[in-house]
């Protein structure tokens, strides 16, 4: 099971993402970080975390239920429950950072989008994701990336955060055979 990022990388990772963050928006004026449940809400609030702890600059994040808007998820026989996106700040004129753990379809990156869009009209989104491993569906780009790690269809990356309960953080490719059900 090839590790992708240990406790270590993850941080290191954090750390260089927010500095594009910062270059790529000169600076924090209107940044708000919106992260996609559950992993991509743990990415957000690691980066506000480090940003806060650098800067001094406090981000307005939050955490984005796309159960609604996921095209593959809802049908006739099942409708995901609907999760109240209520993130106490208006994403009006922002410029909302979508962040995610892993970018491969690119399915729940359209319904972050979409979500976002039901709740106001940010100046921009930008996608920042921790791995994107190919593989899309939809033409979908991440403006930042923590690492590209090409993967088949019979790999999965599994994803250990310590805020879900794991023991440390790792991020690892496994076979499809070998995946937690």
């Amino acid at each position: 099971m090839p590790v992708i990022l240990d406790e270590k990388g993850l941080k290191r990772t954090i750390v260089r993402l927010f500095h594009e963050i910062e270059e790529k928006n000169e600076g924090f004026e209107k940044v708000m970080l919106i992260g996609v449940k559950r992993g991509g809400e743990i990415v957000a609030n690691r980066l506000k975390e480090e940003i806060r702890a650098s800067t001094g600059i406090e981000l307005p994040s939050a955490g984005l239920d796309i159960g609604m808007t996921r095209d593959d998820l809802v049908s006739a026989f099942y409708v995901p429950d609907a999760g109240v996106n209520d993130f106490g700040f208006d994403i009006t004129g922002g410029r909302v950072v979508l962040c995610d753990d892993v970018l491969h379809t690119g399915r729940s990156a359209v319904a972050g989008i979409e979500a976002l869009f039901r709740l106001g009209r940010p100046e921009r989104i930008q996608l920042l994701v921790l791995v994107d491993r190919g593989g899309r569906e939809v033409p979908v780009r991440a403006d930042f990336v923590g690492k590209n790690v090409p993967t088949s269809r019979s790999e999965y990356v599994s994803v250990h955060f310590t805020e879900l309960g794991a023991e440390c953080d790792e991020l690892s490719i496994i076979r499809r055979e070998h995946a937690e059900k």
